[in-house]
């Protein structure tokens, strides 16, 4: 595609040539009054525009391919970077880059189409350029100035005048590109605002923030406001220089000519093609000025996809803590669950969790209790692969099927169908056990929807979703169920019978549930107890207090104690 493109550009150059050439054809023939060239040049001129419609049409193709082509690679790959290794959830929690999704999609497609059009813009300028210098250096020839030959005066003329506006417009724009940056964040900002207010319109609406959101959109969209004005001083100042180049650009060339046209030395052909071939050079040596916004546009866009690209590694390095340590993600030979001197930090090493050693055979269902703050969900969520700092070891059996229900159940965008069978994978499931766990999670009035394109999470309660989710994990029938208060929003009722079905309908399955509310005891075989204690960690403990180089804290021990069934 590239090759391509730079094959449009060329037949462009000589198509722009062969109308510089004409342009003396035509004059000529209008100052000697000959008619059959007149037509003649016309006739000509129908075939220079079907040449020129023709390459403008091949550049179009070549460039919005190649710049679909390469975009396409980019945002596969940035996707991809993003969604590997849990990353889209590291950086949620943590400063590293902000608005991933505004970078990938808006940057990401900016970055691409502006590099494309400044790679062939530069290239075109540079071979009209030089091409044009020619036609200049030959048609204008050399000019005698106070007993002092020139050569080439219109081509010396055209550098310097193209060197001066060129000059001015860097000087006045320089501050451009980093305020163009700002103003992209700024953009990004806003968006993220608007749609955070969309996600919980309704939670905002019940609590009456309408006034408080507004406040604050107005607030976000007045400091891009403020941001997009400094981008219009310094655009105005550029538009200020560009417009008056504009009126003296192809008055210039005529003034220099017009001595030795009216010394009869050049013909109005000579005058007119050496006018237009000196418009063509100075608007190639200007091309970056005269583009100074797009290529401020280009460099904010792609510093800021850069900068994503760069948290994607940095997020790897800061995984590990400061000490280069990282919670160990292993397998199991007997398929047991193990907690091996697990201590878990928060991203910026404050250990919540310390000395923790635990054994969870197969099928056995526990439940992880705690006050609040004792790390009950970030214990989960190490196990489920998803917090990495910290230190020791998490051993789950080898080749084991995982689900994970949190508080709030995720419902994709589509069918009820697909939304049942998220995440897909190459086990089908029966239409018939469908309905039959549609039913059994009460939520049977939805069977004749299941192929329906909704949005789910917006037609369903916190309460039917959750039992969703409950219908979700028993077809998909895993090995381990690891559970963060996944009956939050059930009334007591229903939160026994999905307790009940859970057990009946998955009984093999190893089941770890972090939940808080009376009445779940009975459901499972033991009970793991996050205990808070003050003072200096044990000999595992202090390890970790070591490795992440921090005073006294409030540590958190894991205590199990067997519970009775029934």
């Amino acid at each position: 595609m590239a090759i391509a493109l730079l094959f449009a550009l060329l037949m462009n150059l000589g198509s722009a040539l062969a109308v510089n050439a004409w342009n003396k054809f035509f004059f000529d023939a209008l100052q000697y009054r000959d008619q059959d060239r007149i037509l003649f040049s016309i006739e000509l001129m129908l075939g220079l525009a079907a040449l020129s419609a023709i390459t403008a049409a091949l550049l179009q193709q070549t460039r919005m391919r190649l710049q679909l082509r390469w975009r396409e690679w980019l945002t596969k790959t940035i996707v991809r970077r993003w969604m590997e290794r849990r990353r889209f959830y590291q950086l949620s929690i943590l400063d590293l880059v902000d608005n991933p999704e505004a970078r990938t999609a808006e940057d990401g497609r900016l970055a691409i189409e502006l590099f494309v059009d400044f790679t062939a813009g530069v290239t075109n300028a540079a071979i009209t350029a030089a091409s044009f210098v020619g036609v200049l250096w030959f048609i204008g020839g050399s000019l005698t100035l106070f007993g002092v030959e020139i050569p080439g005066y219109l081509v010396i003329a055209a550098v310097l005048y193209s060197g001066l506006t060129s000059f001015g417009m860097w000087l006045i724009g320089r501050p451009l590109v980093n305020r163009v940056e700002k103003k992209a964040a700024a953009e990004a900002d806003f968006r993220y605002e608007l749609t955070r207010t969309r996600e919980n319109a309704e939670t905002i609406a019940l609590i009456g923030g309408d006034e408080d959101e507004r406040v604050k959109l107005d607030g976000s969209f007045d400091a891009l406001a403020g941001r997009w004005l400094k981008v219009i001083s310094a655009q105005t100042r550029m538009m200020f220089l560009s417009g008056g180049n504009n009126v003296l650009a192809p008055v210039i060339p005529l003034l220099l000519g017009a001595p030795k046209y009216l010394a009869g030395e050049m013909t109005l052909g000579d005058l007119m093609q050496a006018a237009a071939a000196f418009a063509q050079v100075q608007t190639a040596l200007n091309w970056l000025s005269d583009n100074s916004l797009r290529l401020a546009d280009w460099f904010a866009s792609a510093r800021r996809v850069a900068a994503l690209d760069s948290a994607f590694t940095d997020l790897d390095k800061f995984a590990a803590g400061p000490e280069g340590h990282a919670i160990d993600l292993n397998y199991s030979d007997d398929g047991a669950l193990h907690l091996r001197g697990l201590s878990i930090a928060q991203h910026d090493g404050k250990v919540m969790l310390a000395d923790a050693d635990a054994r969870i055979e197969r099928g056995e269902k526990v439940l992880v209790k705690g006050d609040s703050g004792t790390g009950k969900s970030t214990l989960i969520r190490a196990i489920a692969g998803l917090w990495p700092w910290g230190s020791g070891s998490i051993l789950r059996p080898r080749d084991a099927r995982i689900a994970f229900m949190p508080q709030r159940p995720y419902i994709p965008l589509g069918t009820l169908r697909r939304a049942l069978d998220y995440p897909h994978d190459d086990r089908p499931i029966d239409p018939e056990r469908t309905k039959e766990m549609l039913r059994a999670c009460g939520l049977d009035h939805f069977i004749a929807r299941l192929d329906e394109e909704e949005n789910w999470s917006g037609i369903m309660s916190g309460g039917e979703q959750q039992r969703l989710a409950f219908a979700r994990v028993l077809l998909k029938n895993p090995d381990i169920i690891i559970m963060d208060e996944p009956t939050s929003a059930l009334d007591e009722l229903s939160q026994t019978r999905m307790m009940e079905l859970l057990r009946s309908e998955a009984p093999d399955a190893t089941v770890l549930h972090v939940a808080h509310r009376p009445g779940l005891d009975r459901f499972h075989d033991r009970e793991i107890l996050l205990i808070r204690e003050q003072g200096k960690p044990a000999t595992v403990a202090e390890a970790s207090a070591d490795l992440w180089k921090k005073g006294r804290r409030w540590l958190a021990k894991i205590r199990a104690r067997e519970v009775s069934e029934g």
